[in-house]
């Protein structure tokens, strides 16, 4: 599987109305962190996810994420060059 883009280091901090979201995975979209439809003709797919209420989320940022879409601090991790 290849490695998603690093869209950016930290976490994207948005504030979100109720409603469905689409997250980018892939690291291309223009409209990060949301899915643009870059992604057409890769490996990677958006990630759904719902907000039940409005509220700030931390959005990763870093695409590294174990808790995709939310930001688990796997940025602090990673190593770039």
């Amino acid at each position: 599987m290849a490695d998603p883009t690093i869209a950016q280091q930290s976490p994207y901090a948005v504030e979100l109305a109720p409603g469905d979201y689409w997250w980018c995975a892939c690291g291309r979209s223009r409209r990060q962190p949301f899915c643009d439809g870059s992604h057409k003709g890769s490996e990677f797919s958006p990630v759904k996810f719902t907000i039940g209420e409005a509220q700030k989320m931390w959005l990763c940022g870093c695409k590294h994420s174990g808790n995709k879409p939310f930001c688990d601090g796997s940025h602090k991790k990673l190593v770039t060059s």
